[in-house]
């Protein structure tokens, strides 16, 4: 050590403490170096070595050692110096101590990752190493460098703690490269994003920050957090897998992690699918260095294909906690560690009602509102986020049509290849229907809003794999409104409108039926929307006598349905012109059943008025009151005659007149089939 090079040492407020106590141990690296490079320059070359310029001169180097320190480092102090040095930096210690406990290093890792790292915060090691090294190219520390620095026998079992397996690099504290070199020759390196930690700097690794998002930890403790997940951290149970029973994307479970005094590195399924070789090492590093656990789910994007993924994670995250949800069973082929699959049920309405509360900013007048959604913690955050830019462009505050349209922007695309989506664009006021079946619409709204109290926090419906969705069977001729009926309810609960294709779901090949609805099914539970099986007899039809093959295939397709809509926790409805073709296994599992009936004179009177609509230009002649009492037509039809006389008043460029009207129904007549009965027309039955 020359002394005459010593510094006063910085001034040791309590808000840097963290780095006077990391400059004091890499004050002792530059102490050894100082050290190694008075021997090396006593059996340094003659001056007329041909191949000085290659390496530093003992000039150059005794110019390097005079050199201002950066950052300032002082003299090597004792251990009960440093001990007390470490005790001024606020709780949980410095960051270098805590990183070796997290970690599971050695105190001689420690002085490793030290002697590497010294180069990346004063640029003098830089040199002093290529000087030591013999290769004024090479500035990093090498392994036989680091272990002669620490004073390490280069030939015992210290060097294997540069090893894949060791705790250095295992746990991505240290690179080491040229693995072809011989082993004493390979390069050391800490990742940016260590020295950056040791430094005081909490950004994580940009390879992160695309692969998750960082959930910081409270002061929560352990015992503060109940249920399965809170049993299992406080026993050191991991990994954990948390079965969710109503399929929710993200669980008040997983979202509670932090409260038991970890922070949480959520993972995004859909970036770890989508990337072949994603950084698992560095997620799990960065867990490491926050003090949080891994969270995974759900998983069904990635098992079975992608499992290798989830079997990597899990190895490389050993004793950290890692929390796995999906909403199927565990498979114990999945990993090589066993893993405790414990189920969990849906959050309740009041936990539920906080995540709006706290993502909203307070309590809204509109919160009750929300109850319906079964979205997580992260949906609603996003969602949130969404109405909040919505309300900005608008210009005005954030209100219910924001947060809805929010919720309707998290849902995916899975279920668009499978269904036709129909954003509702209509309400209450444009349908025209008698008092009972509005009355059973409204109470399907009832339903869908406060299922989970009813059916979850109130358990009246357990047991037997039931979910907790709402089924609902609209019944009418064709065009009585059942389908504009169903978007009324999608748009007064504040979801999408999604409509099955049935010719995408019905298919001539065994079973092929079956496997679609699935898919559809396993869609549905992932968005927020209300499904509409349209001519709903064509799959929920009754079942038959077996008398062939074809009728037992037709019966197994039919009790797979009865079993599937037990089990769905969505919200479906089902249409149907004859409700006698419908099974009676299904009506008992349907909630509500709306009828809808042929509209009278006075509603189709309405109809009429309602479908003209009040920007179309109407003749004085117009006598709806005629149309409504002699023309016995459903609300389609007269909706198709509207329109149709529309085009003949534009076309003639004049308001739509009664001849228009008459026209149009003598139109739809034929296309139903019926005859132009002159009792009906009166005086407009001559044909124009």
């Amino acid at each position: 050590m020359l002394a005459g090079n010593a510094v006063p040492a910085p001034p040791r407020a309590p808000e840097s403490a963290d780095l006077v106590y990391l400059w004091a141990r890499l004050s002792a690296v530059e102490w050894r170096v100082r050290r190694a490079v008075e021997a090396r320059r006593a059996t340094d070359p003659a001056p007329d070595d041909p191949y000085r310029g290659l390496y530093l001169t003992p000039e150059a180097v005794q110019a390097v050692l005079a050199a201002p320190r950066q950052p300032p480092l002082q003299a090597p102090l004792p251990d009960p110096e440093l001990d007390a040095l470490a005790a001024l930096v606020p709780h949980p210690g410095p960051r270098l101590t805590a990183l070796a406990r997290d970690f599971g290093l050695d105190p001689v890792d420690v002085e490793f990752l030290l002697v590497a790292m010294a180069p990346d915060v004063d640029a003098r090691f830089e040199r002093l190493y290529g000087y030591l090294n013999d290769d004024v190219t090479r500035r990093r520390a090498t392994v036989g460098l680091a272990l002669r620095l620490c004073g390490v026998p280069v030939a015992g079992p210290g060097r294997f703690r540069f090893t894949a397996t060791s705790p250095l690099v295992a746990g991505g504290l240290l690179e080491v490269h040229d693995p072809g070199a011989p082993a004493l020759s390979r390069a050391l390196r800490p990742p940016d994003r260590v020295v950056a930690h040791l430094l005081g700097d909490d950004a994580p690794d940009p390879a992160v920050a695309g692969l998750a998002r960082l959930v910081p930890r409270d002061d929560a403790p352990v015992a503060e957090l109940p249920g399965p997940l809170g049993a299992g951290l406080r026993a050191g149970v991991t990994p954990v897998h948390l079965r969710a029973a109503g399929g929710d994307a993200e669980l008040g479970e997983v979202a509670a992690l932090p409260a038991a005094g970890w922070g949480a590195v959520v993972l995004d399924v859909a970036a770890l699918a989508d990337r072949e070789h994603p950084e698992l090492a560095a997620v799990v590093r960065e867990a490491r260095l926050r003090g949080a656990g891994v969270v995974l789910g759900p998983l069904e994007p990635l098992v079975p294909e992608r499992v290798r993924l989830l079997r990597e994670l899990v190895a490389l995250a050993g004793d950290l906690p890692v929390v796995l949800h999906s909403g199927g069973h565990w498979d114990p082929r999945w990993t090589a560690r066993p893993v405790l699959s414990v189920p969990v049920g849906s959050p309740l309405p009041a936990q539920r009602a906080a995540w709006w509360t706290r993502a909203l900013g307070g309590e809204p007048a509109f919160l009750p509102d929300l109850a319906g959604y079964r979205l997580g913690p992260g949906e609603v955050d996003r969602a949130v986020a969404v109405a909040a830019d919505l309300a900005t462009v608008e210009g005005r505050p954030v209100g219910l049509d924001h947060v809805r349209a929010g919720v309707r922007a998290q849902n995916g695309a899975g279920l668009d290849r499978l269904a036709r989506r129909i954003v509702p664009a209509v309400g209450w006021d444009d349908v025209v229907l008698p008092a009972q079946t509005r009355q059973q619409l409204a109470e399907l709204v009832v339903r869908a809003r406060h299922r989970e109290r009813v059916l979850g926090e109130w358990r009246m419906r357990p047991g037997g794999g039931r979910g907790r969705g709402v089924v609902a069977l609209f019944a009418g001729e064709s065009g009585t409104g059942k389908t504009m009926s169903a978007e009324v309810v999608a748009a007064e609960i504040g979801m999408d409108l999604y409509v099955v294709d049935l010719s995408t779901v019905v298919d001539k090949y065994v079973g092929e039926t079956e496997k679609n609805l699935e898919r559809i099914f396993t869609e549905a539970a992932g968005v927020h929307g209300v499904l509409l099986f349209d001519e709903a007899d064509a799959v929920f039809g009754k079942r038959s006598e077996v008398r062939s093959a074809h009728d037992r295939h037709a019966n197994v397709e039919s009790a797979y349905l009865l079993q599937r809509v037990e089990s769905f926790d969505g919200i479906a409805v089902l249409t149907t012109n004859l409700r006698s073709n419908v099974d009676e296994a299904f009506t008992r599992r349907i909630d509500v059943i709306a009828d809808f009936p042929v509209p009278d004179a006075e509603q189709r009177l309405a109809l009429w008025d309602r479908c003209l609509g009040p920007a179309a230009p109407r003749s004085d002649d117009l006598d709806l009151a005629f149309c409504a009492e002699r023309f016995e037509l459903a609300g389609g039809s007269i909706r198709s005659c509207a329109v149709t006389a529309a085009y003949l008043a534009a076309a003639a460029d004049r308001p739509v007149t009664m001849a228009d009207v008459v026209t149009s129904v003598r139109q739809e007549y034929r296309k139903l089939g019926r005859l132009l009965l002159e009792s009906e027309f009166g005086p407009w039955h001559a044909p124009r």
